[in-house]
């Protein structure tokens, strides 16, 4: 069976497990020396991979990675802190 038109080939489980591991080691460097870190996730697959991802890194360091959509082709993964700011920040109070 051949994939669609630009479709995407599904990874064998080996492959799937080396790219999980690959992520695994190369995004959570990022996370740990920065705090966040912003990948693209095009598919379904991709993005369930980086959930997962961020659910194997909360376990690792003991500490809730968590991760958003920023758009349709880009997924966020960050520590407490590091996530996205409000759209309308509170103003500064007026000290009354």
């Amino acid at each position: 069976m051949q994939p669609a038109e630009g479709g995407s080939t599904p990874l064998t489980e080996e492959e799937e497990q080396r790219a999980r591991a690959v992520l695994f080691s190369d995004l959570g460097n990022i996370i740990g020396e920065r705090g966040w870190v912003r990948f693209p996730a095009y598919s379904p697959e991709e993005r369930r991979r980086l959930v997962d991802i961020a659910h194997r890194l909360s376990a690792h360091w003991g500490q809730r990675v968590f991760i958003e959509a920023e758009d349709q082709c880009a997924m966020k993964l960050y520590l407490a802190g590091y996530g996205s700011q409000p759209v309308n920040p509170p103003l500064p109070s007026a000290g009354l």
